[in-house]
């Protein structure tokens, strides 16, 4: 039964005008439906969006909690959440379009082909909510603060854009402040070991289901906000 229902979010995915996804990892083009693609590098604010509001972007947004609370929260922003699950961006863009937040979007496909749809400058800010902390040391280029990944990410920026990470790791949080700490384009403006402790903005204020999780198991949420400087 789960696996039908699985497969009925990834045919219906298809269908929603507010997700684009990519069937072909590696050419940078996106599928509106079945039969229609587009390149949507550098056209996110004009063909997407129709508007020239600065574009956020959240990664491994699993079902877009936080896409969808920042959306609701800066109706002046755009807001794109990323992930390779269809089934789960399928709730997202469904509570997205009932609710009629035209300010949100969602792109499935691989992070590591970020590159291939945005262009430089194109985006203004990175959430990165609970992600995957891969904790094994051969697989420390697969965590979304690598070097690798805030390379990338230098590509797509706008100048003084924000890169935002809350976690639950501890290795994960430690390893992110040495990893942008070292990068010649990012300086950490905050690091906070327990968001609770010391009273939440409407921003930290979001809480995903990983969340909740977490903080019933009595973990600290932890935070990091870092500049981008070209």
């Amino acid at each position: 039964m789960a696996g039908k229902n699985k497969l009925r979010k990834f045919a219906e995915i298809t269908s929603l005008p507010n997700v684009l996804e990519a069937f072909t990892f590696d050419d940078g083009l996106l599928n509106i439906n079945d039969l229609e693609k587009v390149r949507m590098k550098g056209q996110w604010g004009v063909s997407f969006f129709k508007n020239p509001h600065p574009i956020g972007l959240e990664l491994a947004c699993g079902k877009g909690e936080y896409t969808l609370g920042l959306g609701r929260m800066y109706l002046d922003r755009n807001y794109i959440g990323m992930d390779v699950k269809g089934n789960r961006i399928w709730k997202g863009a469904r509570e997205a379009i009932h609710t009629g937040l035209n300010n949100v979007g969602f792109l499935r496909s691989r992070i590591e082909f970020i590159n291939h749809y945005f262009d430089e400058d194109e985006i203004s800010e990175i959430w990165i909510i609970f992600p995957d902390p891969f904790l094994r040391l051969r697989d420390e280029k697969r965590r979304l603060t690598s070097k690798p990944f805030l390379d990338r990410y230098t590509r797509l920026l706008n100048d003084g854009a924000f890169l935002h990470l809350k976690t639950d790791s501890d290795a994960l949080f430690e390893f992110s402040q040495k990893t942008i700490h070292a990068h010649p384009h990012f300086s950490l403006i905050e690091v906070c070991e327990d968001v609770d402790r010391i009273g939440r903005s409407e921003e930290m204020a979001i809480r995903t289901y990983y969340e909740e999780m977490h903080l019933q198991e009595g973990k600290s949420i932890k935070y990091i906000c870092a500049r981008f400087n070209k």
